[in-house]
């Protein structure tokens, strides 16, 4: 009983810290993306080439989370993005806290666009609120068709799953329509993007899915493609 009261505790007040962070973002009229997945998925990777293909339309920030290193949020700066790093030692999540306090030091004014990358882990980011707009969720395909049953909250919580490395379902022996399926019965409404990161198919639709959202939410002139 006692846990179960200091777990909605803790998220009551993520909760307004988020409310807070919402309200900076808007102020700023940055669109906000939390980029969530287990580790592996490719999300660093899935980050890489979307920055690629926006970097020239959009002003793009990036803000990483990661339990150890700044191996990731080297990659990003390699791009020519800003970028801030967010180490969290054990905790195998971002809370609102810990963004609000990065947003101190790395202030999203300027921006169009900031990606949000979560610490891979399945479960815990999708229970905290970060203030942001959209919830993306990458999946390797590899992973398994059963996952979506049996781990259901990320997909649950997502706007966005994106099935990714669709090139090595041949060797993995995993039914892509099987998958489908059982996101659709844990989250109906989500948009289903099949991608790979290594050869490209799919990052289209995704880019394009990602750019007419920032256009939408903010409003800033920008022209769609």
């Amino acid at each position: 009983m006692h846990r179960v009261v200091s777990e909605t505790r803790v998220l009551e007040a993520n909760e307004r810290l988020a409310a807070r962070n919402r309200q900076l973002f808007g102020d700023s009229g940055v669109f906000v993306v939390n980029l969530m997945s287990a580790p592996g998925a490719g999300k660093t990777t899935l980050l890489e080439r979307t920055i690629e293909r926006l970097r020239d339309e959009l002003r793009i920030g990036v803000i990483e989370g990661d339990l150890m290193t700044t191996i990731d949020a080297d990659r990003i700066g390699a791009l020519g993005v800003p970028v801030f790093q967010i180490t969290t030692g054990s905790v195998c999540h971002l809370d609102a806290q810990m963004v609000g306090r990065a947003l101190e030091q790395f202030h999203p004014g300027g921006l169009d666009l900031l990606v949000i990358e979560n610490v891979g882990n399945l479960v815990c980011p999708a229970e905290f609120d970060l203030g942001e707009d959209v919830r993306v969720m990458v999946w390797s395909t590899l992973e398994g068709a059963d996952k979506p049953r049996k781990y259901p909250v990320m997909f649950h919580e997502a706007a966005v799953v994106l099935l990714n490395k669709i090139d090595l379902l041949p060797y993995a022996g995993v039914s892509l329509d099987e998958l489908r399926a059982n996101v659709r019965a844990v989250n109906p409404a989500a948009e289903l993007l099949p991608l790979s990161c290594r050869t490209g198919e799919g990052l289209e639709e995704w880019v394009a899915w990602l750019k007419a959202q920032v256009i939408r939410g903010r409003g800033d002139g920008l022209e769609a493609a």
